[in-house]
């Protein structure tokens, strides 16, 4: 078995292995060109996600830089995903992230691994698991998701938080590590912040 194909399995395998090198730094240069377009340049910004994501639905956006391994060609995109500056993907495993996702600034999605075994750790292996994001998520700035973590839908991950384990739909989840503080209720659909309303009135006109 070769390192590349370890590497799509989980196992743990060699990440300086010429093959791979040879791959990945394709991708690598597709990326630092995306990274230096005009913000007016969207045209282009789609068609690189479209072109080098695994998959990339419609209406994505991505505030530059963003940064990638791979460049993103392990990133699996549902639609309306918005990623606010300097998103971090360590995409040697794949990431999956669902319809409308957001990410404040600074968030760090990590699918690397290295093995605590000291002497395997120091011939600079690796090995990497899938993260998945369940839909309508909120990623809060500065937020650090660690391989094999499991996101569910609707959920509001606190900025700063350190999420290890795998988190269930609909709850508000905080800290380091990252714990679930409490559900999603009939509180947060009549304010927006603190004590200030939401005017469902108005938005529902929009």
């Amino acid at each position: 078995m070769t390192h590349y194909e370890r590497m799509t399995k989980g196992l743990i395998y060699d990440p300086a292995d010429e093959e791979i090198l040879k791959e990945q730094r394709k991708y690598q240069d597709m990326l630092w060109e995306f990274n230096r377009l005009k913000p007016s340049q969207l045209n282009e910004k789609i068609k690189y996600m479209k072109e080098v994501f695994a998959e990339c639905g419609d209406n994505c956006y991505i505030e530059l830089p963003f940064h990638a391994n791979w460049g993103g060609r392990h990133v699996h995109f549902g639609n309306g995903i918005y990623a606010n500056f300097n998103l971090t993907i360590v995409d040697d495993g794949h990431v999956y992230v669902g319809d409308k996702v957001k990410f404040g600034p600074n968030v760090v999605i990590a699918t690397a691994g290295h093995p605590i075994e000291p002497s395997l750790r120091a011939k600079g292996l690796q090995f990497n698991k899938d993260v998945y994001i369940g839909e309508n998520t909120w990623i809060g700035a500065g937020a650090v998701i660690l391989p094999g973590v499991r996101i569910g839908k609707n959920v509001v991950v606190g900025a700063g938080s350190v999420v290890t384990k795998d988190i269930p739909d609909n709850v508000v989840a905080v800290g380091n590590p990252c714990r679930v503080l409490r559900e999603i209720n009939d509180r947060d659909r009549e304010y927006y912040y603190k004590d200030e309303r939401i005017d469902w009135e108005d938005i529902n006109n929009w």
